[in-house]
């Protein structure tokens, strides 16, 4: 009999340690998913300044400069406001972010820290843990542009594989010509 209230106590111990750990992961993935959707927010919006810009420099007859757009020139946004706006709807807040390059390709970091602990359980001090977690999201141009082309005439890009070819000519261009931005540049985390 004593034995077995023994094994019970220690198997008893055991599930509640699991239970804890559990608990931990489930806090880890829930931040997870608070930092990669922020660092997402933070990327998309950064790629509609992108078309924004492309727009304003084909109409401002920039030459060369419009086409520089199209290979995903950094943009000048932090990305801010979608990034704590996604994070608070994963009850997270932004502890850290900034613009980055990954590969040669514009991009945010974000770190995020849930507002809620891990809770109680038979380790000590998980009340009061709080899960942190940290995701970068990329921007990668989607259109191939001939090296021969000249900005100052019509000019011809596929973007995608499968994709129609697009034109834009300078001389009769209007906002509504340009294409969907997730047409011109894709947006995916970084590995």
């Amino acid at each position: 009999m004593p034995l077995y209230i023994w094994l019970t106590a220690i198997l008893l111990f055991v599930a509640l340690a699991f239970f804890a750990f559990a608990q931990a992961a489930s806090a880890r993935n829930g931040a997870q998913s608070a930092a990669d959707a922020a660092a997402l927010a933070a990327a998309m919006e950064a790629r509609d300044e992108l078309v924004e810009g492309l727009g304003g420099a084909i109409e401002a007859g920039e030459g060369d400069e419009w086409l520089d757009w199209l290979t995903g020139e950094m943009p000048s946004g932090e990305g801010g406001g979608a990034t704590d706006a996604l994070a608070a709807e994963n009850d997270s807040h932004v502890t850290g972010s900034q613009q980055t390059e990954v590969g040669g390709y514009p991009g945010f970091w974000v770190e995020v820290t849930t507002n809620y602990t891990v809770g109680d359980s038979i380790i000590p001090g998980t009340e009061s843990q709080h899960a942190r977690a940290e995701a970068t999201a990329v921007i990668k141009p989607r259109c191939d542009v001939a090296e021969s082309a000249d900005p100052e005439k019509a000019v011809e890009f596929v973007c995608g594989s499968d994709d129609e070819p697009i034109e834009i000519d300078p001389d009769e261009f209007g906002l509504e010509d340009l294409p969907d931005a997730s047409t011109l540049f894709s947006v995916h985390l970084a590995d």
